[in-house]
């Protein structure tokens, strides 16, 4: 185990095995130095465990829950494809996207719990840029979609 799991270990996250693709497309995909997921769902096996709109259904702290858990599965599949996570040199870009409620605008406050994980994982390599947007509907009826640009050595 490599720096990265360790340090997300000794703040109780565990790497979930990465969640296949739900449709026709692949989980992660490599060209050159750069490795970028698809949008990974706040998905445990094959469940979704945060769904609605945030600002309805859900609060904004259980968006911000789902959105740790994207970013999660995001790293497994990162961790998929190259192997050792401590081979990532930067987090370039973080997509979120939040199924929001008609007003709801706190959608950077729902991606900060990915940011603020993979700056936990990755240490300064993890500040990145990011798009944060609130969305009528996502797949699965997902709270939040997350999709993470990386740089690789």
């Amino acid at each position: 185990m490599g720096q990265v799991e360790e340090r997300l270990k000794a703040h109780g996250h565990e790497l979930p095995h990465p969640p296949a693709a739900v449709a026709a497309y692949v989980p992660v995909v490599r060209t050159g130095s750069l490795v970028i997921t698809s949008g990974q769902l706040p998905m445990l096996g094959k469940e979704v465990m945060f769904t609605g709109k945030v600002g309805r259904e859900l609060p904004e702290e259980d968006g911000a829950h789902a959105s740790r858990m994207a970013a999660l599965n995001a790293i497994a599949q990162i961790k998929a494809e190259i192997g050792d996570l401590d081979r990532v040199t930067r987090v370039v870009r973080v997509e979120g996207y939040v199924q929001s409620a008609p007003g709801f605008t706190r959608q950077p406050a729902v991606i900060n719990g990915a940011s603020e994980l993979l700056l936990l994982a990755f240490g300064e390599a993890g500040r990145h840029s990011r798009i944060a947007v609130g969305v009528s509907e996502l797949p699965l009826n997902a709270a939040v979609e997350i999709a993470v640009w990386v740089e690789v050595s």
